[in-house]
């Protein structure tokens, strides 16, 4: 295994000063310095080779590492030679601060040097920088020679002034790799299917595959996940693991899981990370960089920061970063970040690896077999990868940000601007607005719009630039700028999976929407960006589904462990007379609330009642505490605070017999990553199976399926639901003492396309079908009397 350190990252990391300038690292430089560097790459350097490959091994404290990069172009010429390096942002040439001048020639250097190695006849480097400042891309050539001596001293003396930090970094990793080795796992013993479990994923990374694993309830999924992927560190055949969830319950049990196995002599360096608005201080969320007293001379600061944590603090969340970026003055969120560069394990959200517009550039510009993906819960990756590669702009703003813009000289540029995008913009939606439909579809991307819309981001990009301007048009337009960032992004990556979607939303205001229906290819291409990755759930069935839509890799592993828990502890039964189909909903509220009066009658106790929409639960809690004026009843409402949220649960954590009875939707913030055991919950009704709504993108969905292998309606809607379905029914039993039962209150349950599909340990306990209120109050007593 070879430590792998980036050229650019070497260098930034150790000559890098001064203030963490948000301009020199804005959003629009990396895409348009991608489309700038083609471009001079093919045209002004067409003679060089582009991308050119330059690296070096070192062992710096017993340990190997690999420095590596790319050059945007060499030219070789018998004993002459020249390197040339493409920089652009939005600041004049003359305006860029010494600091990053010495970022771009130390970059340029360090590959001179490396060429220099690898062709002894070389005894000088001509090196070349051409910077060019966008929009307008004014380009600034500047030009030295180097020679084999001075390039091995600017090495060397970059060595020497990071070695200290490589040394600091092998010792972690020396010792991590020791304690990895003598660690045992950390309980007396392992749970049903666990050993097996982490033996398949050992052998997963051990053989840089890609693993689909259904873990159900009760498995460990989290520990059964790290511990061997941590042990693999031991072995020296992965470096850095990164745990990636949907939520931040699930971020906070795989923090608990490191803490286990510390407690048990790992030693090794954690970190979680904790997305930009929810770290910044409040104190800089409305200052500009220039007068941010956490940014300005952050880099200046930023090293003893680090040192300081690394020598303190092995797991480094969410306090330990705020603790430390307070005491350094420097800005936390950033701070997260350089401080993963030197972590074993980093838990963090999916969008990291996943999302095109916040990966972690740090670690994901190029594959590294080393990295470990475990992704947690991966159900949930479907609709989120979805969500991340899909974008929607709207005309709703337009009218006001030109009106505010007009009659201002300072402004004109931006103001003749808007006004053009505007025109574009209702010349392109014409398919809409002239056909008087309530939305389109198209099958291409619509160019023309996109190319108005990168000008329109070109003048914003020049606008922000200026130094007097109105704070509150400024704050409209950054919003807006974001907005188009997004779909200039999304739009660089249209194929024949996506559809251009037009529609209007409430307000009558007209959305294009670049909408993905399968982001699997996008999926597949970050996960090669690691050696190995475990995508596991409690509920990832069926296996073939998953897959195709995370990923479709033809030689993925799959494992499946049964559930750890007696079957016959949970009853599941099948209503086989009640209707939930949209047209029976209101003639089914009656029966449903029978059956819900069934199950609290059977047995005094806290019971969760899931159903698929706001309306028809409240219709059904209305209905129900009309019979049941005494109950406790809780219901989910719109838009929970974290508080409300925690109450919610909490009131089912009270240790007493009273029933209580819990509506919530079906899919909703309740359905998953709540832990309610032994009397906590004793019941669970699920009202239909779980559809997704009939709408247009979903539709989509089904369209595109069906032409690729006919099962449009399985991707589309029917398997998303039932995983609803699954997850609701998975709050029941989280422990060998829990006895409960499950009612399926849809007749369609009793259909082979689904119960084809229930989990294992479903079919293996008590499952059946009561056709009608007086079976169903007998199934229930009955099994209330066995237990």
């Amino acid at each position: 295994m070879l430590n792998r350190i980036g050229i650019r990252d070497l260098v930034e990391f150790t000559l890098r000063s001064g203030d963490l300038n948000a301009r020199l690292n804005s959003s629009n430089t990396a895409r348009k310095g991608a489309q700038i560097h083609r471009k001079l790459q093919k045209s002004k350097y067409m003679h060089f080779e582009s991308e050119y490959y330059l690296d070096t091994k070192l062992k710096i404290n017993d340990i190997d590492f690999h420095i590596e990069g790319r050059a945007d172009g060499v030219l070789i010429d018998g004993k002459n030679a020249e390197i040339i390096e493409i920089k652009t942002s939005d600041v004049e040439f003359k305006d860029l601060p010494e600091s990053i001048m010495t970022l771009y020639w130390g970059q340029v250097k360090v590959y001179a040097y490396f060429l220099m190695q690898k062709f002894d006849e070389l005894n000088e480097v001509k090196l070349t920088l051409t910077y060019v400042q966008t929009p307008d891309e004014v380009i600034s050539d500047n030009e030295i020679t180097i020679s084999r001596e001075e390039a091995k001293q600017f090495f060397d003396s970059l060595i020497s002034e990071y070695e200290e930090w490589l040394k600091l970094r092998t010792d972690i990793i020396k010792e991590r790799n020791k304690t990895a080795n003598q660690m045992a796992f950390p309980f007396k013993e392992f749970r049903h299917g666990q050993r097996n479990f982490s033996a398949v994923v050992y052998k997963t990374i051990a053989n840089h595959k890609h693993l689909f694993a259904q873990a159900p309830t009760g498995t460990g999924k989290t520990i059964s996940t790290l511990f061997p992927a941590v042990k693999s560190m031991g072995q020296e055949l992965s470096n850095r693991i990164f745990y990636l969830t949907a939520k931040q319950s699930t971020r906070i049990v795989a923090k608990e899981a490191m803490d286990l196995m510390m407690d048990k002599g790992l030693k090794a360096k954690t970190i979680t990370l904790t997305a930009k608005e929810k770290i910044t201080f409040e104190a800089e969320k409305d200052l500009k960089p220039e007068d941010n007293p956490y940014m300005i001379g952050y880099y200046d600061r930023l090293k003893p920061a680090i040192k300081d944590v690394l020598e303190h603090v092995d797991q480094i969340d969410f306090d330990v970063i705020q603790q430390y970026a307070e005491q350094y003055k420097i800005d936390p969120f950033e701070f997260s970040l350089d401080l993963s560069q030197f972590c074993d394990v980093i838990i963090c959200d999916y969008n990291y690896l996943f999302d095109p517009q916040v990966h972690l550039q740090r670690f994901f510009t190029v594959e590294d077999p080393d990295n470990i993906f475990l992704i947690d819960e991966a159900h949930n990756l479907v609709n989120r990868s979805r969500e991340m590669y899909s974008s929607a702009i709207s005309n709703k703003v337009l009218p006001d940000l030109i009106k505010v813009t007009k009659d201002q000289e300072d402004n004109e540029r931006l103001h003749k601007a808007l006004k053009s995008f505007r025109r574009s913009y209702t010349l392109n939606v014409k398919p809409l607005t002239e056909s008087h439909e309530e939305y389109v579809h198209l099958d291409n991307p619509p160019s023309a719009f996109v190319k108005q819309l990168n000008k329109l981001c070109d003048v914003i990009s020049d606008w922000l630039g200026k130094e007097e301007k109105d704070e509150e048009l400024n704050d409209a337009i950054v919003d807006y700028y974001f907005t188009l960032l997004s779909f200039q992004r999304i739009a660089e990556l249209y194929d024949d999976t996506f559809k251009t979607r037009m529609f209007y939303d409430r307000d009558q205001n007209v959305i294009i929407k670049l909408f993905c229906m399968d982001p699997s290819p996008f999926i597949g291409e970050s996960l090669k960006l690691g050696g190995s990755a475990v995508l596991f759930s409690a509920t990832l069935s069926p296996m073939e589904y998953y897959q195709r839509v995370l990923g479709d890799e033809e030689d993925s592993l799959v494992y499946e462990i049964d559930s750890p828990f007696n079957p016959q502890n949970q009853q599941v039964i099948i209503t086989n007379y009640i209707q939930t189909t949209y047209s029976k909903r209101k003639s089914s509220i009656q029966p449903i609330v029978d059956t819900i009066n069934a199950m609290i009658n059977s047995k005094n106790g806290h019971y969760l009642i899931f159903l698929p929409s706001g309306k028809y639960l409240n219709d059904v809690v209305e209905a129900f505490e009309k019979q049941n004026p005494t109950v406790d009843v809780l219901v989910q409402e719109n838009e929970m605070s974290p508080e409300e949220r925690q109450s919610f649960i909490d009131t089912f954590k009270r240790d007493d017999d009273d029933t209580l009875v819990g509506f919530a939707l079906l899919g909703g913030i309740f359905c998953e990553g709540i832990d309610l055991k032994g009397s906590h919950l004793i019941g669970v009704g699920i009202i239909s199976v779980g559809l997704p709504g009939l709408n247009p993108e979903n539709d989509l969905i089904r369209y595109f399926f069906d032409a690729e292998n006919g099962h449009g309606f399985d991707f589309a809607y029917q398997l998303p639901g039932l995983n609803n379905v699954f997850q609701a029914a998975g709050r029941l039993i989280r422990t060998n003492q829990d006895v409960g039962n499950v009612v399926l209150m849809d007749q369609r349950f009793k259909q082979n396309r689904y119960q084809k599909l229930f989990p294992r340990n479903w079919h293996q306990g008590q499952l059946s079908t009561a056709f009608n209120i007086n079976q169903t109050k007998q199934k229930l007593n009955h099994f209330w009397q066995q237990h």
